[in-house]
């Protein structure tokens, strides 16, 4: 596997920018007070927290006060996408006849921008499939551009099956240097003890990892997509070249200083 290319992103970014958008993540879901958030909202209501400023109120304390999915939730920049590209910079407050149709807009366009991340992870490694993603990355890339009514309507499954297909073409080349190793795809590994365990190239997409002992394991280039780390102890373990490993998954996850993430990850504020 050669260096990691750096490519070019869409005009709003891939990495959400909270100072461009206009609360949409904090207005558009609905979430049920459980473990991860502290209160009901019903979906297109602004939560309680979300300030004149369109900025959350305990940003600095949410883990602490209860909401610690806010804490992991990543629109993979798609808010400001939209904010300021979409709707060319008015917020639904200032023009409230486009609040609906923009918070039709933000979930689709959302899933455009994940799309976008994994295609701009796969293209940074070195496959034979450059051509197919450049050319799946430019299309989902021009479906962002498109007026607010037409995202609205736009179905984002075909995109999803094609992209699919193709990450997972990209994941059997990389994983084929650590040679055959016994599929782990959709697995219930919930609360499963793999401390050390050697999971050098195996393939966890969509696995269930939640609350799993994963301390000082070897998951180099094991492929993540999907993966649910919630609450997972990743003390320790390596995590070089991991296969479409998202920020979202970390920030779920438990850490420490020795853990080693891929390059484009950020180390999680709460890990000891």
């Amino acid at each position: 596997m050669s260096g990691r290319r750096e490519l070019p992103l869409v005009p709003g970014g891939l990495r959400a920018d909270c100072e461009r958008c206009f609360g949409l993540c904090c207005v558009v879901p609905a979430f049920a007070a459980s473990s991860d958030f502290a209160i009901d909202k019903p979906a297109r209501t602004p939560c309680r927290n979300l300030g004149a400023d369109f900025r959350c109120g305990i940003h600095t304390g949410l883990r602490d006060r209860g909401f610690r999915g806010c804490t992991v939730y990543d629109c993979f920049g798609a808010g400001q996408q939209v904010a300021q590209v979409t709707f060319a910079g008015r917020s639904w407050r200032d023009a409230p006849e486009t609040a609906e149709l923009m918070f039709d807009v933000f979930p689709v366009m959302r899933e455009l921008h994940e799309l976008l991340w994994y295609l701009t992870e796969a293209l940074r490694l070195d496959t034979p499939l450059h051509a197919d993603l450049t050319e799946a990355r430019a299309d989902v890339a021009a479906l962002t551009a498109a007026p607010p009514h037409e995202l609205a309507e736009l179905d984002v499954g075909p995109r999803w099956r094609t992209v699919s297909g193709l990450l997972e073409r990209v994941s059997a080349h990389v994983r084929a240097a650590h040679g055959k190793r016994k599929s782990k795809r959709g697995a219930d590994l919930i609360g499963r003890r793999l401390a050390g365990a050697d999971l050098r190239g195996v393939d966890l997409r969509g696995a269930y990892l939640i609350g799993a002992d994963l301390s000082r394991a070897d998951l180099r280039c094991a492929d993540l997509i999907g993966a649910d780390l919630r609450g997972a102890d990743l003390s320790g373990a390596d995590l070089t070249g991991a296969l479409f490993l998202t920020q979202a998954q970390v920030d779920a996850a438990k850490g420490d200083g020795k853990t080693v993430l891929p390059p484009t990850l950020t180390r999680p504020g709460h890990w000891r």
